[in-house]
């Protein structure tokens, strides 16, 4: 038996970063004929349940690249790996002083918040617009971002910018804090002009969160295949039994997979599934 796990933009998602008709009703089929699925995503839960309405995913989803686990039909969590108090001051503190204003996602008693304190580019107001468009409510404007660290953990650090100064901030993250936090610098999809760069606790990675979603419901005994395209994919095409790269991945994460398919535009993972799932 096959425990499959795929990640959504680039890789089950077209390039409207939307679920295609096709997709959907296959899974749909596939998940009602026994499939075991489900997916790992930066995104956060809201946003995926609004991808994924419908869809008849009995699993917990993994979101924000592994920092939570959560239930798809409540969005509420069942893992939360957020940074200490202490370590997330000092990123902070280290964001600021190379000149970036971050967009914080902050884990509180009342609920999920992103803080965000202002805009210095294009990047981060589509950042923010995209956001508003979708109605996110975890969304807060603040005056004093650092204000908001109290509140509880810190889950997300994201910085919106040109790539060079991102390059900087990334390499002093990695000398500051080593192997604390998890850090990846990526394009953004759908405007590849303003990449991101995200920090979450050590912990929040999507294999991790695999290994523990695998042990809790019984699945640590089946084969774990997983689909990806991008940096924050890799630790899970290294950990799976078989990593499958689409055909528009980096080429960092093709290098990991045992196999290549096809575009995330047209259709491959469900194609994938359909044959893999039903091999002898």
């Amino acid at each position: 038996m096959t425990f499959y796990v795929s990640d959504l933009d680039g890789t089950l998602l077209n390039r409207q970063g939307q679920l295609s008709e096709t997709t959907r009703g296959g899974l749909t089929e596939l998940l009602a004929q026994g499939l075991t699925f489900t997916v790992a995503s930066a995104r956060h839960v809201v946003s995926i349940r609004q991808l994924l309405d419908g869809l008849p995913l009995s699993l917990p989803v993994i979101s924000s690249n592994g920092a939570f686990i959560s239930d798809l039909a409540t969005g509420r969590h069942e893992l939360v790996h957020g940074m200490d108090a202490a370590l997330g001051e000092a990123l902070f503190a280290l964001v600021r002083r190379h000149g970036h204003l971050p967009f914080l996602s902050v884990h509180t008693p009342e609920g999920d918040r992103l803080y965000w304190q202002g805009v210095e580019n294009q990047g981060q107001q589509h950042f923010v617009d995209e956001r508003v468009q979708g109605g996110d409510p975890r969304l807060r404007a603040c005056e004093d971002l650092a204000a908001q660290l109290g509140g509880g953990p810190l889950m997300t650090l994201v910085v919106v910018g040109p790539h060079g100064p991102l390059q900087t901030l990334y390499e002093d993250i990695q000398a500051q804090f080593g192997e604390a936090v998890q850090c990846h610098l990526n394009e953004d999809l759908y405007r590849p002009d303003w990449p991101w760069l995200t920090v979450h606790d050590r912990r929040a990675t999507k294999d991790q969160a695999i290994h523990i979603l695998a042990q809790r419901y019984g699945l640590a005994e089946r084969e774990v295949v997983v689909f990806g395209d991008q940096v924050n994919d890799i630790t899970m095409l290294r950990a799976a039994h078989r990593g499958v790269a689409m055909a528009n991945a980096i080429d960092e994460v093709k290098a990991e997979a045992k196999a290549v398919i096809g575009h995330h535009d047209e259709d491959a993972v469900l194609q994938f599934l359909r044959q893999d799932w039903r091999r002898p």
